[in-house]
């Protein structure tokens, strides 16, 4: 907060600045043809903290739209977690695309 000097006869004033809060981001996975279920419901459950019923939920859709949102978190934490997923499919040698995008305000 800032304060304004209080000169004779004047009122102190306090101007309070908005603290924005962070924006939030949607950590996307991509259906392919290779990488298997098993291990999209592992990858949820291991790097997304899922459990097993929305784990299957959320592989299922990413099966059936084509894509489905594996979580919504803070910049740094979505990109940190897309990152690990893409890794880990890589290690397994699944070409899962992992993507992070704004979630709409």
């Amino acid at each position: 907060m800032a304060r304004q000097a209080k000169e004779e006869g004047q009122v102190l004033t306090r101007k309070r600045e908005k603290v924005q809060e962070p924006g939030m981001w949607k950590v996307l996975l991509h259906n392919d043809d290779y990488t298997t279920q098993e291990f999209v419901v592992w990858l949820l459950k291991t790097v997304f903290r899922k459990p097993e019923a929305e784990a299957m939920a959320i592989m299922l859709a990413v099966h059936r739209a084509g894509i489905g949102v594996a979580g919504v978190y803070t910049r740094d934490v979505a990109e940190t977690r897309a990152e690990k997923a893409r890794q880990l499919a890589e290690r397994q040698g699944f070409p899962l695309l992992c993507t992070v995008e704004a979630e709409d305000a």
